[in-house]
């Protein structure tokens, strides 16, 4: 597929940007799905905001899904979904997974 240059609007400031092939490249062998919604300048003034002294980190106190340890993890889980105590997910990501 052949990409090209794209101008796009900011959801933040109206400005228009250009998505790039480049970009569109890139977001497509990551498997991205949606276009980016921001230019540059507001992604980044957005980024410094989420990790600005105000943002919090999220802690969340579950039982791992693997050996049953209580455990605290930086995210909060999804229903349906295992999480695993840093032993066990430190573990599984050293051991190959079967194909």
């Amino acid at each position: 597929m052949e990409y090209r240059d794209r101008a796009l609007k900011c959801i933040d400031c109206g400005a228009e940007f250009i998505f790039t092939a480049g970009e569109q490249l890139f977001f497509a062998d990551k498997g991205f799905k949606n276009e980016p919604k921001r230019c540059k300048p507001c992604k980044s003034k957005r980024g410094q905001m989420l990790s600005g002294p105000g943002h919090q980190r999220v802690e969340t106190t579950t039982t791992c899904s693997q050996c049953g340890k209580e455990t605290t993890v930086p995210f909060k889980p999804t229903q349906g979904r295992p999480v695993y105590c840093r032993e066990c997910f430190q573990q599984r990501r050293s051991t190959p997974t079967p194909v």
